[in-house]
């Protein structure tokens, strides 16, 4: 079972931008099309960007479309967020996970890393 390690959060103000990683511990992780979720307190987690498995398609939730970014590097084990133009709203334990499906807001398994925090003042 791949490992992951999600890293990059912090705290930024409204419009400041973040880049995040989510790094795996082994190359089988370039087979999975994978995606990025968030939750924020109190709310369930959320689907955010899905990348494929060879890195030629992506999609987004409509909250981030043209804001956030999601690529990945296979020589590196290793998927990205880039985020701009960050508002309040963004706040939440960001993680990352392999999708179900190509086409799915869902992940396909049901364990998840420690995420990492990101935090935007207004």
């Amino acid at each position: 079972q791949v490992q992951l390690v999600e890293s990059g959060g912090g705290l930024v103000q409204a419009g400041g931008s973040l880049r995040l990683s989510c790094a795996a511990s082994e190359p089988t992780f370039n087979n999975y099309n994978m995606g990025w979720f968030r939750q924020a307190p109190e709310k369930e987690r959320e689907f955010v960007a899905a990348i494929r498995w060879s890195g030629d398609s992506t999609y987004y939730a409509d909250s981030v479309k043209g804001r956030f970014t999601i690529s990945r590097d296979s020589a590196k084990n290793t998927v990205y967020l880039q985020m701009n133009s960050l508002k309040p709203e963004d706040t939440a334990v960001y993680y990352c996970n392999p999708l179900q499906t190509w086409g799915a807001r869902t992940p396909a398994y049901d364990y998840w890393g420690q995420g990492t925090q990101v935090t935007v003042s207004s």
